[in-house]
């Protein structure tokens, strides 16, 4: 079985790969034996991440794209492929979900670059590199959703639109590039990220894996199995689909917190 998730002489590109959930999922299929592309908008800190992983003993490219950006998006591809020779597995990650005060109070410039980043750009390297992998002989894509799209609230509403659409559109990528490209989806709940810290019910630092109420959260390397799954050849036969990582939702975190205290 040990061989369905061996990625030695494959080369993956996450973006949004340099912290939170990316940097996480680098660092898993660095450890599986993956060369990686590490994309975000800033170098350094793909430069950074980086180094770490070739300390494993694997090639690490850093590059620098914004991925809400149309016209960037298949000349970094393009950089990635020719910097490798190939690309067998794409992570759909960068994403970005800002505050706001209230839903009168969204601007259009910021509507449209939550849009743009979390479903424009994702759809425009899923074309680019479905096709490519498809004439090259086959791939994955794994695209990051967020169960915001299946419950939004009020200050999730445009984000959760945004990642519902991801979500839908990965079925019709999945049945223009069957059956050499899987394209699938991770719905993803909360997760004690950087960005976490920003919640009104922020991770508990002394349990990583529990908000300051006790709801149950996820750390960054929850999401790895399930990544190196989708991505690995354990999962040849799953095309289309969407998983949930989540712990089982805020609710059964609500539960599991309350039956804790009752205990």
């Amino acid at each position: 079985m040990s061989g369905l998730f061996d990625m030695t002489g494959k080369v993956v590109l996450v973006t949004g790969g340099s912290r939170g959930l990316g940097r996480a999922m680098v660092q898993g299929f660095a450890e599986a034996g993956a060369d990686v592309a590490i994309v975000s908008r800033k170098l350094d800190a793909c430069e950074t991440a980086a180094a770490e992983v070739e300390a494993l003993g694997v090639r690490a490219l850093p590059l620098s794209c914004h991925l809400g950006r149309w016209d960037e998006i298949e000349p970094m591809f393009e950089r990635v492929w020719d910097h490798f020779g190939k690309v067998d597995v794409v992570v759909n990650n960068a994403g970005m979900s800002p505050l706001y005060p209230s839903l009168a109070e969204v601007s259009e410039r910021l509507f449209d670059s939550v849009i743009a980043v979390n479903f424009k750009g994702p759809f425009r390297l899923s074309a680019v590199a479905g096709e490519r992998m498809f004439h090259a002989g086959g791939g994955s894509i794994i695209n990051m959703s967020s169960t915001a799209s299946l419950t939004p609230s009020p200050g999730t509403a445009f984000y959760g639109g945004a990642k519902a659409a991801l979500t839908t559109i990965a079925q019709a990528v999945a049945a223009a590039y069957h059956p050499r490209v899987r394209v699938n989806t991770i719905v993803v709940g909360p997760f004690a990220t950087d960005v976490a810290q920003h919640w009104p019910d922020p991770p508990d630092p002394a349990n990583p894996r529990r908000t300051r109420s006790g709801l149950a959260i996820g750390a960054p390397e929850d999401i790895v199995s399930t990544a190196l799954y989708l991505a690995a050849d354990a999962s040849r036969y799953v095309n289309g689909a969407a998983i949930r990582v989540d712990g089982g939702g805020w609710a059964m975190g609500r539960a599991n917190a309350e039956a804790d205290a009752v205990s």
